[in-house]
């Protein structure tokens, strides 16, 4: 997900080895994610969270009631902020298991947010050449899935044109550079696990091009992974019959199960601190208004899109990301810089869960 100026960003059923096709088991979500990457620092500045009836509560077990089984994670390698680091993502890890969630850990491979339009490579690795970068992604994701014990993982984040630039970017359709880091992440991943599915994650689930250049770019390099995972803004990915298309040609193609890792709709126009949102439209896509109600409508209907395309599930991108004075985008001044994303949270600024909006099998 892309943040501020640039921020374009109870089944429990564990995915074999070799992923099934998920015309195995018709009419089901089995990752009915959210991603609440923001939540620790949140909780640490004292916000307080409600339930559907107005009850405070443990912000976990209001998403789990709500049809929440995984959370996902992102984990960056040395962050100003102190946050989103490993320390901090192994602390959030064990209180997401002990409310009885799954964990998706979603690797950057950068100090920073990583997405479409920029991939740094962390402080600590610059200037490795990428025989190197191969051994840094390797021992990193090894020491992190080491400490957290993952159901899933993301070899980077939207990495529509490779990570850890420039040593890692696809230029003139050459994959290789890049294959060669994502076998590393592969390959520490089911050393530390065999269990552990990967990811490879990608922006732009409404082009169907774009998606097949990279997936068919990285398998003809030998790249192996488990589930197909794409980021999915109707504001910018178009409509929901395109998904449906994306989602069913990458699942065939490649013969994995897809997810759609990032979602969200905004439930207001409203803002609540000094940066502006990103999306102010009244009505962002297909005439559904920003309303609770209109949020939940939006998100079931990507969840029915999802599902009826045959993919695994659906994440839901910072639903409890409000606006708390101090918890702002930018990881080199977090106290400062705001939250352009609250009026997309799944909870409203006073706390409370929208209680229209339901993660659905």
């Amino acid at each position: 997900m892309k943040i501020a100026v640039s921020l374009a960003a109870t089944a429990l059923l564990l995915v074999p080895a070799t992923p099934a096709l998920a015309h195995d088991r018709p009419n089901q979500l089995s990752m009915r994610g959210a991603d609440v990457s923001t939540l620790p620092r949140a909780l640490d500045l004292g916000a307080t969270f409600y339930d559907a009836r107005g009850r405070r509560a443990n912000p976990y077990e209001i998403l789990k009631q709500a049809g929440v089984n995984y959370v996902r994670l992102r984990v960056w390698n040395n962050p100003t902020s102190g946050y989103n680091n490993k320390a901090e993502v192994v602390q959030q890890v064990r209180e997401a298991k002990k409310h009885g969630l799954k964990v998706l850990i979603d690797f950057h491979y950068s100090d920073t947010w990583a997405d479409p339009g920029k991939q740094f490579v962390p402080a600590a690795w610059a200037g490795h050449d990428l025989a190197q970068l191969q051994k840094d992604v390797y021992d990193y994701t090894y020491d992190v899935c080491k400490a957290t014990r993952p159901d899933s993982v993301q070899i980077g984040n939207e990495i529509n044109t490779g990570m850890l630039w420039p040593q890692g970017q696809v230029t003139n359709s050459d994959f290789g550079p890049l294959a060669s880091l994502l076998k590393a992440g592969y390959d520490a991943t089911k050393a530390c696990s065999k269990h552990t599915q990967v990811m490879i994650h990608t922006a732009n689930a409404g082009s169907l091009g774009a998606a097949r250049w990279f997936y068919d770019g990285i398998a003809a390099q030998g790249v192996k992974w488990d589930i197909t995972a794409l980021s999915y803004y109707c504001m910018w990915h178009g409509d929901q019959a395109n998904l449906a298309t994306v989602l069913g040609d990458v699942r065939t193609r490649y013969g994995k199960p897809a997810v759609i890792a990032e979602t969200a709709y905004p439930y207001t126009t409203d803002n609540y601190d000094h940066l502006e949102n990103i999306i102010t439209s009244a009505a962002p896509c297909d005439g559904i208004p920003a309303t609770p109600q209109g949020q939940a409508q939006e998100f079931s209907q990507v969840q029915d899109t999802a599902r009826s395309a045959g993919a695994l599930g659906v994440f839901y991108w910072e639903p409890t990301w409000t606006a708390i004075d101090g918890n702002g985008w930018d990881s080199e001044d977090i106290e400062n810089s705001g939250n352009a994303w609250e009026n997309m949270a799944t909870f409203d600024d006073h706390g409370r869960i929208n209680p229209y909006v339901v993660w659905r099998r």
